[in-house]
């Protein structure tokens, strides 16, 4: 099987023109018109693999912002918007949904190829590095989510994290242990260094919401922080 493309956009002109470049560069190419219809295919586990998404912001049915947020909920393939001129809005959402680049609206076609090429050579660089879970010269990789420690840099699928240095030790903590569960008292100790009492608790758990807030990921069903009851914390694999 080779490379897929998921091109969502409701004019059927621009899905062919998109097409045809692809294809001629050998990309297996699926088009959809509709964001709902999007929405259902990128949470269809049986549907055949996609290896990146290029999203139009205004589609009928959801918009390209809902259908990057389910994308992101279940999946660390590279996404690109697509974007109408100065919707800056537009560009700021994606990134922070998790958006990986964005083509503002009229562009050439041979751009949107390089920038595809561009996202699934980092993607499969990263991937590489780190495997499912990894650690290389001091960045721990995990999906999708780079820790870089001497640099004290997060980012998550290419989006730079904006942590605190709390956050940022919750993290490597939760990632060095490698899937184990991580009590709240542990975490707090080996953070704060101070004995553990009870509001050591309360303060590992705004930690922790606050992290998730910011990797964007969601409680009901984490796809990094899992929270263990009566137990602690673990990076879901």
């Amino acid at each position: 099987m080779g490379t897929r493309v998921l091109v969502v956009d409701d004019e059927p002109e621009i899905c062919e023109l998109v097409r045809v470049y692809l294809e001629a560069e050998g990309f297996e190419v699926e088009t959809l018109g509709d964001g709902a219809a999007a929405a259902a295919r990128v949470t269809d586990d049986d549907a055949p693999q996609v290896d990146l998404a290029v999203l139009d912001v205004m589609l009928p049915g959801a918009s390209g912002l809902e259908v990057c947020r389910a994308i992101r909920a279940r999946h660390s393939y590279p996404v690109i918007m697509l974007t109408a001129r100065g919707e800056q809005a537009d560009k700021i959402c994606g990134l922070t949904l998790g958006a990986d680049d964005y083509v503002t609206k009229p562009f050439l076609p041979l751009e949107l190829v390089a920038r595809v090429k561009a996202q699934l050579r980092r993607y499969t660089t990263y991937n590489a590095a780190g495997g499912a879970h990894g650690e290389r010269d001091g960045v721990i990789a995990c999906r999708g989510l780079l820790l870089d420690v001497p640099a004290h840099e997060a980012t998550l699928n290419e989006r730079p994290l904006a942590l605190t240095p709390t956050e940022f030790s919750l993290l490597r903590i939760l990632l060095e242990a490698d899937g184990a569960v991580v009590s709240a008292r542990e975490l707090y100790q080996r953070i704060f260094g101070d004995e553990y009492y009870e509001r050591g608790s309360g303060s590992i758990t705004v930690h922790v919401r606050h992290l998730r807030e910011k990797m964007g990921d969601s409680f009901e069903d984490p796809r990094y922080i899992k929270t263990v009851w009566g137990l602690g914390y673990k990076i879901e694999r």
